[in-house]
């Protein structure tokens, strides 16, 4: 399992280190690391959902905006503008995760900006528990588009990988996507595309 989560953070964030920036607008309070970006911030009083149909079926996702109001709402926002649509789960380990979110679908893609919301020490990484990739040079709960899902009853991973929510509806997909990985190399045996994403309300 260790050699798991190396590889796990090694799969996840921007492709080298950058300075980070202070935004400071109307629309987010959340600092950013690369390029300057706004968003909105989702407001923690709603409950958000994030559909994601592949060509292999949907699930659903609850976002968590009270742990981690930075990273649901920069992820709704790259939802709402189709930064996900095409993109493929380039990472499956059969019984511990299924990762996407790269548009390169090399490990190394991202929107060119990262947040971060430091999860809860007492987070546990569960099976349909949703969180953010990150690089081993960056900090404990750094994400940009690079997502998780835990296939594994419980992935024994360390509170560092910034919490975006829990699959609410749909697990059987994700189940199915994955047993479709090789074990050895994590690479899928079969393509799987997200076609869409919708974020509500």
């Amino acid at each position: 399992m260790g050699v798991a989560v190396c590889t796990l953070a090694a799969c996840g964030g921007s492709e080298k280190a950058a300075t980070p920036t202070q935004t400071q607008t109307a629309t987010t309070s959340c600092p950013t690391t690369g390029k300057q970006v706004t968003f909105p911030l989702l407001d923690k009083s709603k409950a958000y959902t994030v559909n994601v149909l592949t060509n292999l079926g949907s699930f659903e996702i609850r976002l968590d905006v009270g742990d981690s109001p930075c990273t649901t709402s920069s992820f709704a926002a790259l939802v709402r503008k189709r930064f996900f649509d095409g993109t493929r789960f380039h990472r499956i380990v059969p019984g511990f995760v299924i990762q996407g979110g790269d548009p390169t679908a090399t490990g190394r893609g991202g929107p060119g900006y990262s947040v971060r919301d430091v999860p809860p020490r007492n987070s546990l990484y569960t099976e349909g528990v949703v969180a953010m990739a990150k690089s081993t040079a960056e900090p404990s709960g750094t994400s940009g588009s690079q997502f998780f899902v835990v296939t594994a009853v419980n992935a024994g991973l360390p509170p560092e990988y910034a919490i975006l929510g829990v699959v609410t509806k749909g697990l059987k997909v994700v189940r199915k996507i994955g047993k479709l990985g090789n074990s050895v190399t994590e690479k899928p045996t079969r393509r799987v595309v997200v076609l869409h994403m919708v974020v509500t309300p």
